[in-house]
């Protein structure tokens, strides 16, 4: 599905996420970028530090709530971005439980795959309205804001385990 130049589908396995381990931080793509200690301003990366404190709770609540893996990728994808996407999914542990939500948002790209046993919880319907309410809040400039909605309705269609 496109919503503008940003693209929300779900698909075959899941890629992998920036994240060091599910329910863990969420990373940008530049390993050179490191996270700001508590109160420093999060200025090499798109978060600040609150924001990725919230955005490593949704991740944990989501994945204890439904008994899935929720993961965050934000960076720069290759091209095509689905395909990318989904080789990062299959790297995520327990990739037939985990749902990646990949955010390009230089390129203006949104992918969201499921794993095998993920996509039975989550439709392509429910996973392509997330990605419209996400698309929605990137479009305001809210970047932190559209992950955490994306991670509230994709865990929310997932249903409790």
């Amino acid at each position: 599905m496109t919503v503008g130049d940003i693209q929300a589908e779900q698909g075959s396995p899941q890629g992998q996420t920036a994240l060091a381990k599910p329910g863990g931080d969420t990373l940008s793509a530049a390993p050179e970028q490191t996270r700001p200690a508590i109160g420093d301003p999060a200025a090499d990366g798109p978060f600040t530090t609150r924001q990725l404190l919230r955005l490593d709770e949704a991740l944990r609540v989501a994945d204890r709530q439904t008994g899935l893996t929720f993961s965050v990728y934000i960076g720069e994808m290759e091209t095509p971005s689905r395909a990318y996407a989904e080789k990062l999914q299959k790297q995520i542990e327990g990739a037939d439980r985990a749902v990646l939500i990949a955010v390009s948002p230089n390129q203006r790209k949104l992918e969201i795959v499921t794993g095998n046993e993920a996509r039975k919880r989550i439709s392509d319907r429910d996973a392509k309205l997330a990605g419209l309410s996400m698309a929605a809040a990137f479009a305001g400039g809210d970047l932190a804001g559209g992950v955490l909605a994306g991670i509230d309705q994709l865990a929310s269609h997932a249903g409790r385990h």
